[in-house]
């Protein structure tokens, strides 16, 4: 228990608000454990945060995956990667790599090199009808052959907050492309305004 209760310590601190306000996060809609839970980082994994953002989630998988794992915080802005570096570093988690990487372009990873990807509302901005595949095809590569995607997305419902109903995807969406690449799901929970799909290249039970 007191594992669970200190996991999330670092994140949670002032430090996160140096980064918080280089751009929008929706880290705080739902709650970090219950992620983290489903997430099942080990020591010594390497876990890619694809579209960081500001890099909450990056912050919080350091201290799971210890000194002997990596997290590659990966975003198309510079900016917001260096900032996460600084803020990492001023939290004193040196195991984060920030890559610069454009979603729509190939990964910079090697095959097999990937443990757990996270993708936390990011698709819903990327244009999957003329990318989805290459997208899915691309993580499919980096996976490990017992490695996770797991994709958090708003869901397809009126909120009031948030990206329009025409921009979001329903998990069905979201399933049929990773299907098509030889991702299979596994499991689905619901966040509250969003829900996340585990996806795997091994079939599920």
């Amino acid at each position: 228990m007191d594992s669970v209760n200190n996991r999330f310590h670092n994140c949670r601190t002032g430090e996160r608000d140096h980064h918080r306000g280089r751009g929008p996060t929706s880290f705080w809609m739902q709650d970090p454990k219950l992620i983290f839970t489903e997430l099942d980082l080990k020591h010594g994994d390497v876990f890619l945060d694809l579209g960081c953002g500001t890099g909450d989630y990056s912050i919080c998988a350091a201290e799971e995956v210890g000194e002997s794992g990596i997290v590659y915080a990966a975003d198309i802005n510079r900016n917001l990667i260096d900032d996460l570096l600084e803020n990492s570093g001023q939290l004193g988690l040196n195991n984060i790599k920030g890559v610069i990487s454009d979603i729509h372009e190939t990964l910079p990873f090697e095959d097999s090199s990937i443990d757990v990807c996270l993708i936390s509302t990011v698709l819903h901005s990327v244009d999957l009808e003329n990318c989805g595949k290459a997208l899915f095809t691309e993580i499919a590569r980096i996976l490990k052959p017992q490695g996770r995607l797991f994709v958090i997305e708003c869901k397809k419902e009126e909120t009031g907050f948030g990206p329009p109903l025409q921009m979001r995807l329903s998990p069905e969406a979201i399933k049929s492309y990773a299907s098509s690449c030889g991702l299979n799901w596994i499991s689905m929970t619901d966040l509250g305004y969003n829900y996340m799909i585990r996806f795997s290249p091994e079939e599920g039970p």
